[in-house]
């Protein structure tokens, strides 16, 4: 058997540590075959870089299927207008939407991305997931926007869509509640009744203050943007808590839950959900806060809570890229204090974990397929990433 050997001034240990004089052997499919010290093989052999080696990361959260509005939505405008901007602006030829998705895939793959948590409304990746070229946990999205009496008919469309997914090996599948704001009690319930105990599921999270307003005093804009698409929401009462309690209060999920983006959650939030599920990830996708909110979460509150974080991009009509490794150099830009080795942990172990994959993926451990990355940092910074950091893709 023809193995590679790479080895690094550091390489990511599966518990999260550096290690010294170490080699990784690969064999030529990719799996990881023996963890060696440097001292047992001839260094003619290694390959040998300069910084560190980490596994592929994972991109926790994704719209593939927006990929076309890339540029199309201005940024700043805040969680409202960014939506209406999507529904009015989504429709484009087919030709032009596979190829954006073609070109997104492919720049995930690029950027040394393994695996995606990807949403889906509608059926237009599928052909793209179907050729394997990554690991994806599609998690088809249902919302009623609190119209219980069409809960019915919204959970048969999703259905549809989740039912036309062909899956690859090692591929994953679950219907998803969209956010705490647009998912009636009766359509949360319904799809905790279908999915499998232990699949994941995705919910967009306290991303706005108007979703809080909405639920602490039937404030804010999301009633009046609702309505003006014939929406009635006369039902509707204020629960003087904060949205995640919607969710807490009326889905019962035994599996993986993701709460995606976070930006007001709170310590007593992530308590609160921590103990109604004690397998809860909390997701991030920090550019697309910016682009969208101008607004990041506070990751102290989540460090000090011992929460499992891990990262998304979300969707090129929110992005500037798709790229795990440019979200974590966005937070240490504006919150430094977040260690390199936290965010790799989050953009790598979590995020495998949280959708799912982490037979093979998110650490660097004997009969994995990993994926592998370099990354050129410094001694002289404390082999913490900097803004000009360098990431290649190695396997």
């Amino acid at each position: 058997m023809s193995l590679n050997y790479f080895s690094a001034e550091r390489i990511l240990s599966p518990q999260g540590q550096w290690l010294k004089q170490t080699v990784l052997a690969f064999d030529e499919e990719g799996q990881l075959v023996d963890i060696i010290s440097s001292e047992d093989v001839d260094p003619v052999n290694v390959r040998f870089y300069s910084g560190a080696l980490i596994p592929g990361f994972v991109n926790a959260h994704c719209h593939l299927e927006l990929s076309h509005m890339k540029s199309l939505l201005p940024t700043g405008t805040g969680l409202i207008p960014f939506i209406k901007g999507v529904v009015t602006r989504r429709e484009a030829q087919e030709e032009i939407i596979q190829d954006a998705i073609q070109m997104a895939e492919s720049e995930m793959i690029q950027n040394g991305i393994q695996a995606v948590g990807d949403i889906s409304n509608v059926t237009d990746t599928f052909v793209q997931k179907a050729k394997g070229n990554l690991r994806y946990h599609t998690f088809v999205e249902a919302f009623d926007f609190m119209q219980e009496h069409t809960s019915e008919e919204t959970f048969e469309k999703a259905l549809q869509v989740y039912d036309d997914l062909f899956l690859p090996k090692g591929h994953k599948k679950s219907i998803t509640p969209h956010a705490p704001y647009s998912v009636s009690p009766g359509l949360l319930q319904k799809i905790a009744s279908f999915n499998e105990s232990h699949s994941s599921v995705s919910i967009h999270n306290q991303e706005s203050w108007h979703e809080q307003a909405l639920f602490l005093q039937k404030g804010g804009d999301l009633l009046p943007f609702f309505e003006s698409f014939g929406l009635d929401f006369s039902h509707f009462e204020a629960t003087e808590r904060n949205s995640i309690h919607h969710i807490i209060d009326h889905f019962y999920h035994g599996g993986k839950v993701l709460f995606v983006h976070n930006t007001l959650s709170t310590k007593e939030d992530i308590s609160a959900a921590e103990q109604w599920n004690e397998d809860i990830y909390w997701v991030s996708c920090p550019n697309a806060n910016l682009y969208i909110e101008n607004q990041l979460p506070k990751y102290d509150v989540f460090l000090e809570s011992g929460a499992k974080l891990a990262l998304g991009t979300d969707s090129l009509a929110s992005n500037w890229q798709l790229s795990i490794f440019e979200e974590m150099k966005t937070i240490k830009k504006y919150q430094s204090s977040v260690p390199s080795l936290q965010l790799i942990e989050w953009g790598t172990r979590n995020g495998a974990e949280a959708l799912g994959f982490e037979d093979e993926l998110g650490s660097l451990e004997i009969s994995k397929r990993p994926g592998l990355i370099h990354l050129d940092l410094m001694e002289h910074h404390n082999y913490e990433i900097q803004q000009d950091t360098l990431m290649t893709r190695l396997l």
